[in-house]
């Protein structure tokens, strides 16, 4: 016996909801994109969607976007720590103080050692790696290299990890 029962309805799309102002919407859509597939920090996202060179949105439309926006600021401190950690080499510390600058990308310091206590890095291939890049490009001497690497207005590597840059370059 065939089956009487009606074909189900198409799903319809949800109405939008018109008591959120259009700017407001589209500053959360924008919000969106921004935290999820540039991984932002909250309040990196606020400056960019009301920055003039960004989204030009209202402080108002801004805030209601990182208010209402759904992201996890944990992850999205890791991946920012990866990417500085995979393609700039920097140190522990040096990724840490690039991600609570207010210079640079705006995470918590709670964020931030998050993204420091999960990582997968190697601090020791990262030392390696800036100790051949100051070798090669500036032609230093090994104690001079060393000595960047560890400065704190250099590299911010720890001295264990210095010396094995210069043990392995």
């Amino acid at each position: 016996e065939p089956d009487s029962a009606a074909p189900e309805a198409a799903p319809v799309a949800a109405e939008p909801d018109n008591s959120v102002p259009t700017e407001y919407r589209s500053a959360l859509r924008q919000a969106d994109t921004y935290a999820n597939s540039m991984h932002m920090s909250r309040q990196g996202l606020y400056d960019q969607l009301t920055s003039q060179y960004g989204g030009q949105f209202t402080a108002e439309a801004a805030q209601y976007a990182v208010d209402n926006v759904t992201a996890d600021w944990n992850a999205n401190a890791l991946e920012k720590a990866e990417s500085y950690s995979d393609s700039m080499h920097m140190s522990k510390l040096g990724v840490y103080d690039q991600l609570i600058s207010e210079y640079g990308e705006q995470f918590t310091p709670e964020q931030a050692q998050y993204a420091i206590d999960t990582i997968d890095a190697d601090w020791n291939a990262n030392a390696l790696e800036k100790a051949r890049s100051y070798q090669e490009s500036m032609n230093m001497s090994p104690g001079a290299i060393y000595d960047q690497l560890i400065s704190s207005y250099g590299e911010q590597f720890t001295p264990a990890e210095a010396d094995f840059a210069i043990a392995n370059l």
